[in-house]
């Protein structure tokens, strides 16, 4: 299945560990004796269900418990990792219908004793979450230096690969889109785990547009993975571990990216070319003229904006990780948006971790009008809470009947008491069907300052927006 790298999340903590804090006093009465968790939830509602998102250690003091079974199989289904008890002050002790349902359906139980607060529990599995996140960094971070000392050698790919193996403790394998071994490390798979790896490899390096980065598999408990090289060369990076840790796909991205890198010199002419382009562009001449370098047979070019959905500022291996899930080494990460650029016909998929905006697919000479339609996707994507917006190029339609000259002339004479964030505004409300919130989470402005522009706008034309041939000719006009 389709997978990417992304920053390291928090590990899971074991059940065993909070149950090894004595203070805590908390005692295991029923079901299995572990579990992973992933967060700590209260509630006393009668059927939490609903409120749950899965890996929850759930916290009750039995307020509402009515019917033990059904509130019991009710959590398993939301997919909470234990159930966490407290007697007192409505409970003596553990309802033994509650302990005898939670061996039925399999969820930990654990006694809270009355001296125990939850907000003591919750603590603490937040204090471990984030001793466990600290060791998760501090190992990538130890990685990072060694794939990156080892990229340093005279022998670099195999360096790299070497050091992956090591890192991640498992077999590497770099294959051809033919599945070809270019290079093995951690010693050669064997004949069946090799066939399920060459064909993981085929999935991402297929070259064709709907080509996913990265997906994994499993075999006979071996935890496989596949990841795309960018830059078109059609190379594929394998891996066969023995478990899949929750910061493998950030070692595997920083290996991704470098091993992009190394072999981007033997792609020949292609590479030549765009290097030209670059030091061309850094001597100062303009677009137009390196263009045709950076352009592969009239190859289009895709821009991605990207931002972290939990809010956070990405780091550089975060933003490397991004490009080398989206098939590509051209990443800049400028405060909280990370700008990728894709070449080739390969689009931009949905990213765990990320809310994407993507221009139409472009020539070189117009990648700045793509960077304005990649910025103003991920605003629409992030208004509608979506993982992916792509801005979809015009096919023409009633707006293409109109001369192109007539047409600009007409839009310049009429939003020419505009300035340039009242006529932004403008276009991104209509988009949004005249959504307040919406807009100001796309503009990231005060949804006030949305009505206040708006309502600018509707003065200075001397229009009634809330009339829906106004909006439709405004909006062709904005276009």
């Amino acid at each position: 299945m389709p997978d990417s790298p992304a920053g390291p999340p928090t590990p899971p903590i074991p059940l065993a560990e909070l149950l090894a804090r004595e203070e805590l006093g908390l005692r295991r009465i029923a079901g299995p004796d572990h579990a992973d968790l992933l967060w700590v939830h209260t509630s006393e509602m009668a059927d939490p269900y609903p409120y749950l998102l899965g890996g929850e250690l759930l916290l009750s003091a039995g307020v509402l418990l009515t019917d033990p079974d059904t509130y019991v199989a009710r959590l398993v289904e939301a997919g909470a990792a234990a159930l966490g008890f407290g007697v007192a002050p409505v409970h003596d002790t553990v309802p033994a219908a509650l302990v005898e349902a939670c061996d039925r359906h399999g969820l930990p139980l654990l006694e809270v004793p009355p001296q125990t607060p939850f907000t003591a529990i919750a603590r603490a599995v937040w204090r471990l979450m984030a001793e466990a996140r600290h060791r998760e960094l501090r190992r990538v971070t130890r990685a990072q230096q060694a794939l990156a000392t080892a990229a340093a050698r005279p022998d670099p790919v195999p360096a790299v690969l070497h050091q992956l193996a090591v890192q991640l403790e498992g077999r590497v394998v770099l294959l051809t889109r033919e599945g070809a071994e270019l290079h093995t490390a951690g010693g050669h798979p064997p004949p069946e785990e090799r066939a399920a790896l060459a064909q993981l490899s085929r999935v991402v390096s297929s070259g064709r547009r709907a080509s996913p980065a990265s997906a994994t598999d499993t075999l006979n408990g071996t935890q496989l993975a596949a990841y795309a090289l960018s830059g078109g060369q059609g190379l594929a990076l394998a891996l066969a571990t023995r478990r899949r840790d929750p910061g493998d796909h950030t070692v595997a991205g920083i290996a991704v990216v470098l091993l992009a890198l190394l072999t981007a010199p033997h792609q020949g002419a292609d590479a030549a070319g765009r290097s030209a382009a670059l030091v061309r562009m850094l001597l100062g001449a303009p677009p137009q003229e390196a263009a045709p370098l950076l352009s592969d047979d009239g190859a289009p070019w895709t821009v991605v904006h990207a931002r972290r959905a939990d809010g956070t500022v990405p780091d550089p291996l975060t933003a490397g990780a991004l490009g080398a899930s989206l098939g590509s080494a051209l990443v800049d990460a400028h405060g909280e948006t990370v700008r990728v650029l894709l070449t080739g016909h390969r689009g931009a998929t949905a990213q765990p971790g990320w809310i994407l905006g993507a221009s139409a697919p472009s020539p070189a000479t117009a990648l700045p009008t793509a960077d304005t339609e990649a910025a103003r996707a991920l605003g629409r994507a992030e208004a509608t809470r979506s993982p992916l917006a792509t801005h979809r190029a015009g096919s023409g339609g009633l707006a293409a009947l109109v001369p192109a000259d007539r047409a600009e002339a007409h839009a310049r004479t009429l939003l020419a008491p505009l300035t340039a964030p009242l006529a932004e505004t403008l276009r991104c409300w209509l988009s949004l069907h005249g959504s307040w919130d919406r807009t100001a989470v796309a503009l990231r402005i005060h949804r006030n300052t949305v009505r206040q522009r708006i309502a600018r706008c509707a003065e200075l034309l001397d229009a009634d927006l809330d009339d829906m041939d106004v909006r439709a000719e405004l909006w062709l006009v904005l276009r």
